[in-house]
């Protein structure tokens, strides 16, 4: 259900500000307008703050917005595919590179999806799953750097090279 965050019952909680909410919602517009289908929410909730409805949208093509924008939101585009080879390209076409989720039976497809993906996280038959010890950032212009892990740690170092020329001893 949409809620209260601090509600353990609660999956979906307001967005985060005035301008992210109002983002979202400029999306789901552009969803609709550019022919997806609006298969469920697709607007704010009325009786509150920063809620919007869970959205899903089908028939979703490559060029819309809801497809190449890192949207940020509870709003999830369904697109078509053929084969493999289209998945990765048309994820790779992106500017974005955040992370990725493959539901799927078959762990060689999943494997394969994993290594060939331009993006930070991939996750396998779950989604959203974080741990301290694994680092989580993205690929492109979904950022660089690292958070969690030992990777973390470099984003709080300097790097120093100091070169020193020494006098030969015996020339």
């Amino acid at each position: 259900p949409v809620g209260d965050p601090f509600d353990a019952k609660t999956e979906q909680g307001p967005q985060i500000d005035q301008k992210q909410f109002d983002k979202i919602l400029e999306l789901i517009e552009s969803g609709k307008k550019e022919g997806a289908k609006l298969e469920c929410g697709g607007s704010a909730m009325e009786d509150r703050g920063l809620f919007i409805k869970p959205t899903v949208f089908s028939d979703v093509t490559d060029n819309m917005r809801i497809a190449k924008e890192e949207i940020f939101g509870p709003v999830q585009p369904i697109l078509k595919f053929k084969n493999l080879e289209e998945v990765i390209k048309r994820a790779n076409s992106t500017d974005y590179g955040l992370t990725a989720a493959v539901f799927t039976k078959n762990l060689d497809k999943a494997l394969k999806l994993a290594a060939a993906l331009e993006s930070g996280t991939v996750w396998i038959n779950c989604y959203n799953a974080f741990y301290a010890q694994a680092p989580f950032g993205g690929f492109k212009m979904s950022g660089n750097g690292r958070e969690l892990g030992e990777y973390a740690l470099a984003e709080y170092t300097e790097v120093k090279t100091v070169t020193i020329k020494l006098e030969e001893k015996n020339p």
